[in-house]
C-alpha cells in the first residue's frame, strides 16, 4: 500500500486488515511509519524517505507481494515491481510521483521493463476510480458505518481554517507535507455549539 498514511492509502489498508489480508505500508517518514502501523494496524510500514526502499521492502514482504494499491508511482512503484507475484494486482488509484512535474528526467526508458515484468509475472494493472463501483456504494455504506461506529477505522485530518488557507493546504499535499486528510474549514462546525 503506497501512500499508507494519506486518507485513501489509510482507508484502504485498514479495509484490507478488516478482510483477513496482511497489509504491509508505504509512508513518508518515521513519525507516519509508526502511525500507520500502531495506529492504524497495519503488519508493517516501511519509510519511502529512509534511504533503502527496496531492502525494508523485501524484509516486510518476505513471500512477495500479491496485490499492491498504487497510489504513487516513481520510484515507490520500482521498488515494489521486483517483488510482485506471479498474477499480482495492481489497482492504480493515484499517480502522486508525477503529480508537481513540470519536465521528465531524461534517463533510460523503464517502460520496456514494465511490460516485461507484466508480460512475465502476468501482471494486472487497472485503473481504480471509485465512480466505476457506485452500484456497490450501498454495501459500501453499510459496512463503512459498522466499522466506524465499532471503532475498527481511524482516520486522521489536518484542517486548515479558511479559503485563505487552502492555497497553503494544497502546496503542503503536493509537496506530501500533510499528516492525514488536508481539509480548509470555511465556515464554524455546527456540531459544536
Amino acid at each position: 500500500m503506497s501512500g499508507a498514511s494519506g486518507a485513501v492509502g489509510s482507508l484502504v489498508g485498514q479495509i484490507a486488515k478488516l478482510k483477513d489480508c496482511r497489509v504491509v505500508g508505504i509512508a513518508g517518514g518515521a513519525q507516519k511509519c509508526a502511525y500507520v502501523k500502531d495506529a492504524l494496524g497495519f503488519d508493517a510500514a516501511v519509510d519511502y524517505k529512509g534511504g533503502r526502499l527496496g531492502e525494508g521492502l523485501r524484509e516486510a514482504c518476505p513471500k512477495g507481494i500479491d496485490i499492491y494499491f498504487e497510489n504513487v508511482g516513481g520510484d515507490v512503484l520500482e521498488a515494489v515491481l521486483p517483488l510482485l507475484n506471479m498474477f499480482a494486482r495492481i489497482p492504480v488509484c493515484g499517480h502522486v510521483a508525477e503529480y508537481n512535474v513540470v519536465e521528465h528526467k531524461v534517463g533510460p526508458d523503464k517502460m520496456p521493463a514494465l511490460f516485461l515484468a507484466i508480460l512475465g509475472k502476468r501482471l494486472m494493472f487497472r485503473g481504480f476510480v471509485v465512480s466505476d463501483f457506485m452500484h456497490d456504494m450501498q454495501d459500501f455504506v453499510r459496512d463503512m458505518g459498522g466499522w466506524l461506529a465499532a471503532g475498527k477505522i481511524h482516520f486522521r485530518e489536518e484542517i486548515s481554517d479558511g479559503l485563505e488557507g487552502a492555497p497553503r493546504a494544497l502546496m503542503r499535499m503536493l509537496r506530501a507535507e500533510n499528516f492525514g486528510k488536508p481539509l480548509v474549514r470555511v465556515t464554524p462546525d455546527p456540531t459544536k455549539g
